[in-house]
C-alpha cells in the first residue's frame, strides 16, 4: 500500500442530498465494523496463545492475501478519504459540502494520497483505542447423573421462531434512515420472544405484574450514549396503548407532541422513538417520521410489536423524542416511561404525559436484573417404596427468567449455575444449557441432588446465579439463595446463608411440603454476599 495514491479524479457533486445521505451512512457504518472488529482482534491478542491459532482467527491472513493480490484502495477506503480530505478544519461542514467540488479540489490535489491515507490511519487508530467464581470444595450432597438432570417438565405453549439478530448498538445517535422505518411499522413487527432454536417448548408465565428492575430515573440511561442536557426539557406526548388478543400484538398509537424543546436556531425536526426496555435491540426499536421543523408535530403513527400479554409483565415501554440532525448527534427532548406489568389493559383512550428529562445512572445501582421462574422439591430417603430413593433426593425446576438486564442492554446468551452450599466443588455444580439472544430466556432444566437428609435441609443453600456470555468472557448477572437464612451452617457462621424474606419462605414451604412441587417467581438479586475463601 506504501506509495499508492488515491484516484482523487472521484468526483461525487453530482448526487442528490438522499444520495450522499445514504453513502455516508455506509461510511459511518463501515467505520465503525471496522472498531468493532478491531476491538475483537484486541480480546484474542489477550487470550490466544498459539500464534498460528490467532492469525486464523484474526484474520491477519486474510488480509495478508488480499494485499497481495490487490493493490489498490478499496471502495470504501478512497470515499473515507474523500471525505476527511473535504472534512479537515475541525468544523462542522454540511453534508453537501462533503461532496461539492470534488472535482475542482481533486484537480488542484492530485497527489494528496498519503496525507489523506495518513489522515484516515490516525483517525482509526485514534478510535480502536476508543468473573471469576470463589469456590470452595466442600464435600456434601452431590448431583445426580445426567439421566436424571435432562427431566424436562413440558408445562406449555407454542415454539416460537428466533428472529433475533444481533445488536451492537447500544449507542443512541447517530440513527439510522427515517424512511425505512417511518409510518406504520408492520414490516418491522417481529417477536421479541427470541428462545434458542433448540427449545421445542416454552414455559407458561405466572410472574409477578410487579417488575423488578423499576428504577428510580430513567431506565434508557443504562443503555444510552445520547447527549443529555443539550436542551432543556420541556412538552407533553400524546399516547395510546391498545393489545389485540387476536394478533397477540401490542399497539403503540403515538399522536402528538405540544410546546417541545428547541435543538437548533429555534427550530426542531422531532421524530419518536419507542423500545420495550430491557430490549435495546433493533427488532425493539420503532421509530415514526421526522417533521420538520416544528414544536408542535402531529404524527397519528402506530409503532407495533408482536409479543405475547405474559411478556408484558416484566417490559417497559419507553418512548422518547428526538430532533433528527443529519451529520451529528440527534438531539434528546424528553421522554416517558409506562411499566406495562401495571397498565390497565381496559384503558384504550390517548393520554397525555409530560415528557421527562434523562438521568444517568449506574448500572451497578440495580438491585434486580430481572426475575427468574422455578419450582423446588424434596423427596425424603424410602418414600418411593422399596427402600428408594436410598437418599434424600432435592429436585429443582428451573423453567424460565424475564426482563434479563445487562450493561448494555437487549437480548443476552445467558444460563443458570447451581451449587448446594457449603459443597462448592464441581461435584456440586450443575448448569443449565446457553439460551442465545433472548431477555426472557426459557431453560426448562430440572437439577437433581440427592445425598440429603431431611435434617441437612436446614443446613444447607441451594445457590442459583444466573450468566451472561460477552464475547469471550462470561459474567454473573445476579442470583437467588434458598435456604432458612439462619446465617450458620453446622453451627458455623457462613455469608452465604443470607437469604431474603421471599427465598427464606419457599424454601421453609418444600421443607414442611415434601414430595410435592413448590412454585415461586424470585428477583434475580445483585446483592449476594460473597462466600468465603
Amino acid at each position: 500500500m506504501e506509495g499508492e495514491q488515491v484516484d482523487s479524479s472521484l468526483d461525487l457533486s453530482h448526487l442528490t442530498e438522499e444520495e450522499q445521505s445514504a453513502i455516508l451512512q455506509v461510511v459511518q457504518r463501515d467505520l465503525e465494523l471496522l472498531r468493532l472488529d478491531e476491538r475483537r482482534v484486541r480480546v484474542l491478542q489477550q487470550t490466544e496463545t498459539d500464534s498460528t491459532r490467532l492469525r486464523s482467527l484474526s484474520g491477519a491472513w486474510f488480509r495478508e492475501e488480499r494485499n497481495k493480490r490487490h493493490r489498490t484502495w478499496s471502495g470504501s477506503t478512497l470515499v473515507h478519504a474523500t471525505i476527511r480530505q473535504r472534512n479537515t478544519k475541525g468544523k462542522d461542514v454540511p453534508l453537501a459540502g462533503l461532496f461539492i467540488g470534488e472535482r475542482e479540489e481533486a484537480s488542484h490535489n492530485n497527489n494528496t494520497s498519503p496525507e489523506a491515507e495518513g489522515r484516515l490511519k490516525d483517525s482509526q487508530d485514534e478510535e480502536s483505542r476508543g468473573s471469576q467464581e470463589n469456590l470452595k470444595p466442600t464435600p456434601t450432597p452431590r448431583a445426580k447423573t445426567p439421566a436424571a438432570q435432562s427431566l424436562l417438565h413440558r408445562n406449555s405453549s407454542s415454539s416460537s421462531k428466533e428472529s433475533e439478530r444481533k445488536s451492537n448498538g447500544h449507542s443512541e445517535e447517530p440513527e439510522d434512515d427515517f424512511d425505512s422505518q417511518s409510518g406504520d411499522t408492520d414490516s418491522l413487527s417481529s417477536s421479541l420472544t427470541e428462545p434458542d432454536p433448540t427449545s421445542l417448548k416454552t414455559s407458561s408465565s405466572n410472574g409477578s405484574l410487579h417488575t423488578g428492575y423499576t428504577l428510580s430515573g430513567s431506565m434508557m440511561s443504562l443503555f444510552s450514549s445520547g447527549d443529555f442536557g443539550v436542551v432543556e426539557v420541556r412538552g407533553r406526548i400524546q399516547f395510546s396503548l391498545v393489545y389485540d388478543n387476536q394478533k397477540e400484538e401490542l399497539q403503540v398509537k403515538v399522536y402528538r407532541c405540544e410546546d417541545i424543546a428547541t435543538a437548533r436556531k429555534n427550530r426542531s425536526d422531532p421524530y419518536v422513538k419507542a423500545y420495550l426496555l430491557p430490549d435495546k435491540s433493533s427488532h425493539s426499536k420503532k421509530k415514526t417520521s421526522v417533521k420538520k421543523k416544528t414544536l408542535n408535530p402531529v404524527y397519528d403513527q402506530t409503532l407495533r410489536y408482536k409479543v405475547r400479554i405474559g411478556e408484558l409483565r416484566s417490559r417497559t415501554l419507553n418512548l422518547s423524542v428526538w430532533h433528527a440532525e443529519h451529520l451529528g448527534r440527534n438531539v434528546f427532548l424528553g421522554e416517558v416511561e409506562v411499566s406495562l406489568g401495571l397498565w390497565d389493559w381496559t384503558y384504550t383512550e390517548p393520554l397525555w404525559q409530560d415528557l421527562q428529562p434523562r438521568v444517568n445512572l449506574n448500572p451497578d445501582s440495580l438491585n434486580s436484573r430481572g426475575t427468574i421462574m422455578l419450582s423446588i422439591k424434596f423427596i425424603p430417603d424410602g418414600f418411593e417404596g422399596g427402600g428408594l430413593p436410598l437418599t434424600g433426593e432435592l429436585h429443582i425446576w428451573l423453567r424460565e427468567a424475564q426482563g434479563l438486564v445487562s450493561n448494555k442492554g437487549g437480548p443476552i446468551d445467558s444460563f443458570v449455575r447451581s451449587y448446594i452450599l457449603p459443597d462448592a466443588s464441581r461435584q456440586s455444580g450443575q448448569k443449565t444449557r446457553m439460551v442465545k439472544r433472548s431477555i426472557s430466556p426459557t431453560y426448562n432444566h430440572t437439577m437433581v441432588y440427592d445425598g440429603f437428609h431431611t435434617s441437612d435441609l436446614r443446613e444447607a443453600c441451594a445457590e442459583l446465579t444466573v450468566w451472561h456470555r460477552e464475547g469471550l468472557k462470561i459474567h454473573v448477572l445476579g442470583g437467588i439463595r434458598l435456604s432458612c437464612g439462619t446465617g450458620q451452617s453446622y453451627g458455623e457462621d457462613v455469608s452465604w446463608m443470607d437469604s431474603t424474606e421471599e427465598e427464606v419462605a419457599l424454601w421453609t414451604s418444600m421443607i414442611n411440603n415434601p414430595n410435592h412441587w413448590i412454585d415461586a417467581t424470585l428477583p434475580i438479586r445483585t446483592n449476594l454476599t460473597d462466600r468465603a475463601e
